[in-house]
């Protein structure tokens, strides 16, 4: 997995790629969004559009990312979700806990 970040609107979007399975990748993504938090940016969409697979412990950085931000006063949602990716989030029963929206444009407007 590699991810990049930019911001549009005061919003910060972080993308994805590659296979979310956890391990020292999940480590990488908290603090980014720790540090994120901690500079102000309490508004992040993550894009999942070049996102292979994800298991559960890509579920994991994804939960703990929302935990985070609605802890800090803050929120988060998804974009680009594929349909493989939804159908996990809806087996796990986590498709409520986000906010998912079809493409990045969406999800500017509606935070």
């Amino acid at each position: 997995m590699s991810y990049s970040s930019s911001e549009k609107n005061g919003i910060t979007i972080i993308t994805l790629s590659g296979k979310i399975m956890g391990g020292p990748e999940a480590t990488e993504i908290n603090d980014r969004i720790h540090e994120l938090i901690d500079t102000g940016s309490k508004k992040i969409i993550i894009d999942l559009n070049a996102v292979d697979w994800m298991n559960s412990s890509g579920l994991g950085i994804l939960i703990a990312a929302i935990t985070t931000l609605k802890n800090n006063g803050g929120a988060l949602s998804l974009t680009n979700v594929s349909e493989r990716i939804m159908n996990l989030l809806k087996i796990t029963k986590l498709l409520s806990v986000f906010a998912i929206y079809p493409d990045i444009d969406s999800a500017l407007s509606e935070m």
